[in-house]
């Protein structure tokens, strides 16, 4: 097997020429541009010679740190070009993350998207590290007085221009699929960051995977909008079989215009984590609420006739009656199409979502107003993808079935082990967690729990570090309970406490917006944020909507208790990982007295 992506753009700039390959935001005016595959390709060649001539050697490592853009996808491909290893580093990450990684992974170039980046990779080149070169992508970006190793991103690319053309054709040539492709640090729940190394062998196995299982993709009229950052191997797994297959892909720089970019692009597919589809879904619920009772009947209809024709028949491959079918074309006509318009996405296709739970009920709902939502689940030591929903006979509660040449299995303590050609090399300068990891039959060990079920299908349950024991001996998933309160249009976010605890308990930061208009309904005054989620009706009516949530769970499973947040867990405080994952630990730690206030409170009334 060749190495597929080393001559990926060459290949598809021969075929597909002057036609988009990427969309993206100017750095200065903010209008959307586009870059063909041609253009693509010529920035790739340039780039390459730029980083030989810089003295990138085999398996030399180049660190990526910016948010969404082109460069990125520019830089992994002309590392590739030269043997070259990828080290993609994420927007948001403090500097002594960004250090570690740098002198972990022994990087002396770094690419840099905005100011905040720039200062904080100067003051780490500043500091002695390996660092010796930093490439400043946003021409906006204000140099310091004292910079004596940085340059445009324009001038890298002109001071390559004079690099040995045949020497980096001697080296592409070289390529070899056992080859290091890029190190994917994880963002550490627990410990610090480990470098995931992904080999050319194990991206060339999962693409063919994918495309032997996605046939719905189309080159001619599909476009992906690129949300998650592709330092997370998710978007860059599914960036690049989507680069394999054509398909345009247009890159969102800020997150939180997700929204905004959405509508402006239109796009058929997008890979995303539950929380995107969870406020989609809270969004129209709330706006259908407080429709009139005509508007709230024919919705109730459309959805029921969604739900039937989606679940019961197309789910299964089943042919759709055909009175049940003019029904549902009349409803996607009338509802259906007016909601995926406001949305931004007239033409759905084909949306894979991985990262965490998506309860039942979203995802039937979804499926109803015509989103294809895929579930899945997969990790970076995998090369992304372990299992999603096959296109019929898939499973609500389910992740689908393993990729094709994986083997998954349940192992002690119902733990889901994996093995395969996508499986990691192993964590960098780190083989005694790789050892760990990777036993030795060749197993990964995922830490996360489930079941396979009689067809096949694989149910994940819980994280197996995050699960815990209540003082009464009772296992509690919090996952499970933190993923039906996200449902919620009054919840943001969700930890579940009660390790060792007489009871379960929960910390919540409320949606701050919707408790407001709650507020502002009820009459409730209030000074600030902190005297709202303290107010004693809106604890009350939390409590009755917390209670509704959870009303089928065993008692023991049940939040007794909770405290409502002044502001959201957040990445820059550390209680949030990179990827958006809860660090328990570390918000264990910090709202320690809150939490001990919680459990005292009841002893105290228990005692009286």
């Amino acid at each position: 097997m060749t190495n597929e992506l080393v001559e990926l753009i060459s290949k598809q700039a021969a075929r597909l020429g002057d036609r988009e390959a990427l969309r993206y935001r100017h750095y200065t005016t903010q209008e959307w541009v586009s870059l063909s595959w041609n253009e693509f390709k010529c920035l790739v060649d340039k780039e390459a010679k730029a980083l030989y001539k810089a003295g990138l050697e085999v398996e030399g490592k180049v660190a990526i740190f910016t948010q969404n853009c082109p460069e990125i996808l520019i830089t992994h491909f002309a590392a590739y070009t030269l043997r070259g290893v990828a080290v993609p580093i994420y927007a948001t990450s403090s500097k002594s993350e960004v250090a570690y990684i740098i002198n972990d992974a022994h990087t002396e170039i770094i690419f840099v998207g905005d100011q905040r980046q720039y200062e904080v990779a100067l003051e780490i080149a500043n500091e002695g590290s390996v660092l010796k070169r930093i490439v400043c992508l946003n021409p906006v970006i204000e140099k310091k007085a004292d910079d004596r190793v940085s340059i445009t991103y324009e001038e890298f690319l002109a001071w390559g221009s004079d690099a040995d053309e045949q020497a980096v054709e001697e080296r592409k040539q070289s390529a070899h699929p056992k080859d290091l492709m890029c190190l994917i640090y994880t963002s550490g729940t627990t410990g610090e960051p480990k470098g995931v190394m992904l080999t050319h062998h194990n991206f060339n196995t999962t693409i063919l995977a994918h495309n032997m299982r996605i046939q719905c993709l189309d080159e001619d009229t599909d476009l992906s909008m690129c949300f998650l950052p592709l330092s997370h191997i998710f978007e860059l797994g599914w960036s690049i079989v989507c680069l394999h297959n054509g398909i345009r892909l247009a890159l969102n720089y800020n997150p939180k215009e997700i929204q905004k970019a959405v509508k402006e692009v239109n796009p058929t597919c997008m890979c995303s984590v539950p929380r995107f589809w969870e406020k989609v879904y809270t969004a129209i619920t709330n706006n259908i609420d407080n429709a009139s009772p005509v508007v709230k009947l024919l919705f109730k209809r459309a959805i029921a006739v969604g739900k039937k024709r989606e679940m019961k028949y197309k789910r299964l491959g089943k042919k759709v009656p055909m009175l049940l079918e003019k029904e549902y074309k009349y409803f996607d006509k009338k509802v259906f199409s007016r909601l995926r318009a406001a949305i931004g996405m007239e033409n759905p296709k084909f949306f894979p979502t991985a990262g965490a739970m998506l309860s039942d009920n979203i995802t039937e709902f979804l499926h109803a107003i015509g989103f294809n939502i895929v579930i899945g689940y997969g990790l970076s030591e995998t090369t992304a993808t372990v299992c999603f929903y096959p296109d019929t006979n898939w499973e609500l509660g389910t992740i689908g079935t393993p990729l094709p040449g994986l083997k998954v299995k349940i192992g002690a303590e119902n733990e889901i082990l994996v093995k395969g050609p996508s499986v990691m090399k192993g964590y960098y300068n780190k083989p005694e967690e790789t050892a760990k990891a990777i036993d030795k039959d060749g197993w990964f060990h995922t830490g996360d729990c489930g079941a396979i079920n009689e067809n096949g299908q694989v149910i994940i349950t819980e994280r197996l570090k995050d699960l815990f024991k209540t003082s009464n001996g009772k296992y509690i998933a919090p996952q499970v309970l933190e993923t039906r309160l996200g449902q919620d249009l009054f919840i943001e976010q969700a930890v579940v406490i009660g390790d060792g605890r007489k009871f379960v308990s929960a910390l919540i930061v409320p949606s701050i917006d919707a408790l407001k208009a709650y507020a502002k309904k009820k009459h409730i005054s209030y000074a600030d944020t902190t005297e709202l989620v303290n107010n004693k009706d809106i604890h009350n009516m939390m409590e009755q909507r917390i209670d509704e949530w959870q009303k089928d769970l065993a008692e023991y499973e049940k939040i007794k208790r909770f405290v409502l947040l002044p502001r959201p867990f957040s990445m820059e405080t550390g209680e949030l990982t990179n990827t958006l994952k809860i660090r328990r630990s570390v918000i264990n730690k910090r709202y320690s007295k809150l939490i001990n206030a919680i459990y005292d409170s009841a002893e105290k009334k228990n005692r009286s």
